[in-house]
Parts: C-alpha cells; sequence; structure tokens
C-alpha cells in the first residue's frame, strides 16, 4: 500500500482537485448523470438512511477487512468499476488503473469502452474481470469474451442497463466526443473503434448504433455457452430479477443503476441492496456500487448483504490527479477508513458484518442530512 498525501485526506479532496486538471467536458462526462441527477445524488444521501450501532470491549487490535470473492481472496472489499475512456483522465488510463489494482490485491473490471486492448490490461493487471456490453454484431462480442479469456480474465461482467442510452444532458450539451488519438482500443480496425459522426453527444449516437436493445434472458444463456469464465450480472435492481439471475447460473450479481447515468428517478442501490440480498438467499455473492465516498459507506453496504462494493468515479479522480500512485492512495485511504470504522463499531471481521451493526436514522436526522422518503 502506498501512503496518503496528506493535502488530499479524503475521497471528497480527489474530485475537487480532479476538477481543476480535467477539461470541463471530460470532467461533466465522468461526474454527470441522466437528466436531473436525482438517483446520482440519492446514492450518495442514502448512506445517511443508517447510523451504526458500536460494540465495546472487543479486542479490535487486529481488524480483517479480507473477503473471499470467486475463489480470490481480496485484501479490501472494494473493486474497481467498470469506466470507460481512463486515457481521458491520464495518459496510462487503464495501465495505471490495473496496475494499482494489482499492487493493492484488488480487482479491476475492464471495460468494453477501454482505451487499452483488454489484453494489455489483463497484462498489466495480472487478471482481471471483463466487463461486456452485447453489441448487435455477436460475432463481436463473441470475440471480444474469447480473447479476455484467452488473456487470463477470471470472469465477464455482463452489464444490464444499456438497452438504451441514458438522457444525459451535460455530454449532449457539451457534444461529447473522443480526441484525435483515442479510441476504443478492443475494436481497432474496425468500425465499433470510432464514435459516428452525429450532433450532440456522440457517445449517444454510438451506444444507439451498436448495443444491443433486443437482449433478453436467453442472451445470459447464449454467453454461457461461450465462455467457461464466471458470469457476473450488473445492474439486478429488484428481487424479482435476483431470482432469475440465480435460476440462469449467475455466479454473482452487482446491484447498480449504473451510476444514476441511465434511468433517472430509479432508487439508490444501498436502499435496493438488502432486498436483492434477501432474495439470492446466499446461494451466490452480491455485490453493490454507487455512491461510496468513505470507509463508513463500505462498512454499511457488507452490513446491509454486500460481499463487496464497487467504487467508479472516485479512482477515476484520483487517475487523473496521479496516475496509478493516485489510485493506490485512494484505494489505501479506503482501506485506512474500513479498518478503523470496523475496529471502533466492534467487529474486528468483516464476516462479522451484518444488519445488527446498524439502525435506521431517524427521519428528522435522514432530512437534515439530505435524504428524505
Amino acid at each position: 500500500m502506498t501512503g496518503v498525501p496528506p493535502s488530499l485526506q479524503n475521497l471528497a479532496q480527489y474530485e475537487d482537485a480532479a476538477r481543476e486538471i480535467l477539461t470541463p467536458a471530460v470532467f461533466d462526462y465522468y461526474a454527470g448523470g441522466a437528466e436531473d441527477e436525482l438517483t446520482v445524488q440519492w446514492n450518495r444521501a442514502a448512506f445517511r438512511r443508517f447510523m451504526m450501532r458500536p460494540r465495546v470491549l472487543v479486542d479490535v487490535s487486529a481488524v480483517d477487512a479480507s473477503v473471499e470473492l470467486l475463489g480470490q481472496r481480496l485484501v479490501l472489499p472494494v473493486l474497481l468499476a467498470p469506466t470507460a475512456f481512463q486515457r481521458l483522465a491520464h495518459a496510462d488510463g487503464e495501465l495505471a488503473t490495473a496496475r494499482a489494482a494489482r499492487a493493492t490485491g484488488t480487482v479491476l473490471v475492464a471495460s468494453t469502452l477501454s482505451t487499452f486492448t483488454i489484453e494489455e490490461i489483463a497484462g498489466a493487471a495480472g487478471g482481471c474481470w471483463m466487463q461486456l456490453y452485447v453489441f448487435r454484431d455477436r460475432a463481436i462480442t463473441r470475440a471480444l469474451v474469447e480473447r479476455a479469456e484467452a488473456a487470463g480474465c477470471t470472469a465477464i461482467c455482463m452489464t444490464l442497463t444499456v438497452p438504451v442510452q441514458g438522457n444525459r444532458e451535460r455530454d449532449a450539451r457539451n457534444r461529447f466526443a473522443l480526441p484525435p488519438g483515442v479510441e476504443m482500443a478492443n475494436f481497432t480496425g474496425r468500425r465499433q473503434a470510432q464514435f459516428p459522426e452525429a450532433d450532440g453527444s456522440k457517445l449517444n449516437a454510438y451506444i444507439g448504433q451498436e448495443f444491443d436493445a433486443t437482449l433478453t434472458w436467453d442472451a445470459v444463456a447464449w454467453l454461457r455457452s461461450i465462455t467457461r469464465l464466471p458470469i457476473v450480472l450488473k445492474g439486478i435492481m429488484v428481487p424479482e430479477d435476483a431470482v432469475l439471475a440465480v435460476e440462469h447460473g449467475a455466479a454473482a450479481v452487482i446491484v447498480s443503476n449504473h451510476g444514476g447515468r441511465q434511468l433517472d428517478g430509479v432508487e439508490p442501490t444501498l436502499i435496493a441492496l438488502p432486498r436483492v440480498a434477501a432474495a439470492v438467499a446466499g446461494r451466490i455473492p452480491v455485490l453493490m456500487d454507487g455512491g461510496i465516498r468513505r470507509g463508513a459507506d463500505v462498512v454499511k453496504a457488507l452490513c446491509l448483504g454486500a460481499r463487496a462494493v464497487l467504487i467508479g468515479r472516485p479512482y477515476l479522480w484520483a487517475l487523473a490527479c496521479g496516475g496509478q500512485q493516485g489510485v493506490e492512495d485512494v484505494l489505501a485511504l479506503l482501506r485506512a477508513e474500513v479498518v478503523r470504522t470496523m475496529a471502533l463499531l466492534g467487529r474486528p471481521s468483516a464476516s462479522l458484518l451484518d444488519e445488527s451493526s446498524l439502525s435506521p436514522t431517524p427521519p428528522e436526522l435522514a432530512v437534515s442530512a439530505g435524504f428524505r422518503e
């Protein structure tokens, strides 16, 4: 683990620092959500719905925050979520993030829309998960899955939340496009490496042109038929779909609303998490993303049924600020906060975290903290 720069003491400060480094269009692309960005705000505010119930006179001289996930022991229950176009944040892009994941003992989920190839990213990470968008041309998708397996990826993470693009008004206003020299490297030499010409956000046009909006649960069976890797389904928000995920052979599910970037007004992931976890009933691991900004947030998610969480925007801000070192520093900061929180909570092992560690925040306090039913 690397040290945390004394001038940047929490994840919010990394965001403030990145705002000064990135162009407004790139900052808006990473930070923005759909329409009024209500779900972006709610993802964060939902953590204020829960207070912690510390136990005392517990030996916390050695706190173990590690968890096992799909056969891998993670030092910290925090994975790096798939985020596209990381070279917009730093010249080393996904390679810097992959090396940071490897150095800190966690997992990077590499985006289909990465600016380095899956082979390069998996090599730098010493193995990673491959996030998958299913294209209209299934041959393209099949080839990418086969390449990921050959490159040493350990899971395929199928994103379910983008049958069509959300209404991201910041990107439309900025006419979001990739600069010269940056492309979707997994498709170099093909049309899919570049955005089409379009008014407004070129990413929106790309998704409308390339992504398969006809997907059903049959697509999960198809994916299982073309790979031996475990399939993780990202975007499960209701118990009914959680049950179907188990029935269709998912190895894990991720409670995710795509960071509030797709359907605005969908409930925050922390509120959906306990219901999904109850429906899964321990048959497969449940993960979640959305709004994680403190180690205490990680602990609350684990108490409510998550095996681990994923962060996205926070490590992008760190990548912009310091490349690989920045990402390592953010993970070190989060680990220190998680360990400290567990010690002060009187739960020295992640296996001891459950709903008994939390209580509901009284309504008047929840409202003052920014969350109303």
